[in-house]
């Protein structure tokens, strides 16, 4: 399995956890190297349970899908076609894995930001990689409008430590906003390309 992980320093060592979102249980396998790998972490989680899921079809990409909870629960719930990216290939492979696993026919590859998307989504989701810092962040936030449809639903979570209140008011200047939840410090936002 190593050829997966020729970018990757750190040792592999993959674990097996199960969580229930909205009452239905899916089973993820993790690794070091990829992003909550202890479990489902607390924004996912809060962004999964305040989609509105029965409205949600056509196109959906999961941006930056790490092991594969995101678009693994929209295809498990929705008639979607989901298609799903990332950058790190460990994630690539454990998000292919997991799809198996949960039974999830998705489309998954690699993706440096949008270099490898060629379609137009109806929904893009996403917990966005905070930590790669504001240029990046905002290239993903605001180049996803060249890849969603007009009416098109940008969907993300971010926490207020993390600068939720400025990032609004500039998603503000290009997408109708709305805060859809907060739960403890999490905003979960909807922002519409018309």
């Amino acid at each position: 399995m190593n050829h997966y992980f020729t970018n990757q320093e750190l040792k592999s060592n993959i674990k097996e956890f199960t969580a229930l979102i909205n009452e239905k249980k899916y089973t993820f396998l993790t690794d070091n190297g990829v992003f909550s790998k202890k479990g489902l972490d607390f924004g996912t989680r809060t962004l999964l349970e305040t989609l509105k899921i029965d409205e949600i079809k056509g196109n959906v990409l999961d941006f930056g899908c790490g092991y594969g909870p995101i678009g693994i629960y929209i295809k498990t719930n929705t008639n979607s076609c989901v298609d799903m990216v990332d950058i790190n290939k460990r994630s690539i492979h454990l998000a292919k894995e997991n799809a198996k696993i949960n039974k999830a026919d998705v489309n998954i590859f690699e993706s440096n930001i949008y270099s490898n998307v060629t379609k137009k989504y109806d929904y893009i989701i996403t917990n966005p990689p905070i930590r790669v810092g504001k240029k990046i962040l905002y290239q993903i936030l605001f180049e996803a409008k060249e890849h969603l449809n007009k009416n098109g639903e940008l969907w993300l979570v971010v926490s207020k430590d993390q600068g939720a209140k400025s990032l609004l008011k500039d998603l503000e200047k290009e997408y109708t906003v709305k805060v859809e939840n907060k739960n403890k410090g999490f905003y979960i936002i909807s922002a519409i390309n018309n």
